[in-house]
């Protein structure tokens, strides 16, 4: 039986891989933002800190989205390519 980890035979990441650790990321970061709101509205936390875990979250979804955008560009691209 053969069990994938998601590595290539160099001991490279598959891209496969790769995003669903980037999507793992972005995950914990919306419920690290989550948290901070919560704290604040409880008052156990700071303005700044709310701020700043929202923003790093936003960033990290515009990354996502942008390779999103990216592989259907790709995609498109070959799907034209004449066979």
């Amino acid at each position: 039986m053969h069990v994938d980890d998601g590595r290539r035979a160099g001991g490279d990441k598959s891209f496969g891989s790769m995003l669903k650790d980037a999507m793992g990321a972005v995950a914990q970061m919306g419920k690290k933002s989550d948290g901070q709101a919560q704290a604040m509205a409880a008052g156990k936390a700071n303005v700044v800190d709310v701020v700043t875990a929202v923003a790093e979250t936003e960033v990290a979804i515009d990354a996502i989205v942008a390779v999103r955008d990216r592989v259907i560009q790709s995609y498109e691209e070959i799907m034209k390519m004449p066979i």
